[in-house]
């Protein structure tokens, strides 16, 4: 038989297992273990799909009521599973209505060589994009536009952010990702593999929408690497020397811009959804 969850409720924030792991909101503790935390039901399910990365899960008495399935499926695995009171649970997740599972799991990232090597066709790269929830939400886009995968550079945010994991609703376990390299060297590597880069720049000459309208127009259905830069101030100079061309996304109405989040949702779409009708 599997074994069972533990049964003895931990009710102090003091417990040496509880301390450990409320030290992983730091992202110094983070790097040093190479442990983050992934709170609930979606995240942890997505966490147990993959073996090994789940190493510890932390559940509430009501929660363990409610998701049975996926606490026995960890307990199943070998993985402690401690039960924690209302209070405890709180300190861990950091939100303000907790869900009642939260899983300790271990760094998933991959080398850029690894994810250059893999012929991707579709990967976003974040430059110097600082807050975890908009960051979060690009790395759930990209999963959904069917992207291969998502670069933080160095001067960006952790994606291991418990704000950016949770943004992500599950599909930083779904794509792979590259942590701390520096924006030069992602474009330098994605385009010795064929892509091309393009930045998103909402002053820039070339507008989306003309590159989407042209049916012989290759700039969007071949393997492409789209760069995002920071939600205040874009992309430097520098940054956007990087690229093969600059892309606005355009305004029709009196928005003064468009966050990151729903610009790189426009510019990963329209990229999916010209190589779908392009083919392999």
């Amino acid at each position: 038989m599997p074994p069972a969850p533990a049964t003895g409720e931990i009710t102090s924030i003091r417990s040496p297992r509880v301390k450990a792991a409320r030290q992983l909101a730091k992202r110094a503790f983070r790097e040093r273990s190479r442990s983050f935390l992934a709170e609930g039901p979606q995240a942890v399910r997505e966490a147990l799909a993959m073996p090994g990365i789940l190493t510890e899960l932390f559940v509430t008495g009501a929660a363990r009521d409610r998701h049975g399935d996926l606490v026995a499926q960890a307990a199943g695995l070998g993985v402690p599973v401690h039960l924690v009171s209302g209070e405890v649970m709180a300190e861990l997740a950091q939100t303000v209505t907790p869900q009642g599972l939260l899983a300790v799991c271990r760094f998933i990232d991959v080398p850029l060589a690894e994810l250059a090597a893999s012929g991707p066709r579709l990967v976003a790269i974040l430059a110097n994009v600082r807050d975890p929830g908009n960051a979060g939400t690009v790395l759930r886009t990209a999963d959904a536009a069917g992207a291969q995968g998502v670069i933080f550079t160095a001067a960006s945010v952790d994606p291991y952010n418990s704000k950016c994991v949770r943004s992500s609703a599950g599909s930083l376990f779904h794509l792979p990702v590259v942590v701390g390299v520096q924006p030069g060297e992602a474009a330098a590597a994605l385009r010795a593999a064929g892509l091309r880069v393009l930045a998103a720049d909402g002053s820039a000459g070339r507008d989306l929408d003309v590159l989407a309208a042209g049916a012989s127009d290759p700039w969007l259905a071949g393997p492409t690497a789209w760069l995002f830069g920071n939600e205040a101030w874009g992309l430097p100079a520098d940054l956007l020397a990087l690229a093969d061309a600059a892309v606005a996304v355009p305004i029709y109405g009196r928005a003064e811009s468009l966050n990151l989040a729903a610009a790189a949702a426009v510019c990963l779409y329209a990229s999916a959804a010209r190589q779908r009708v392009a083919g392999p």
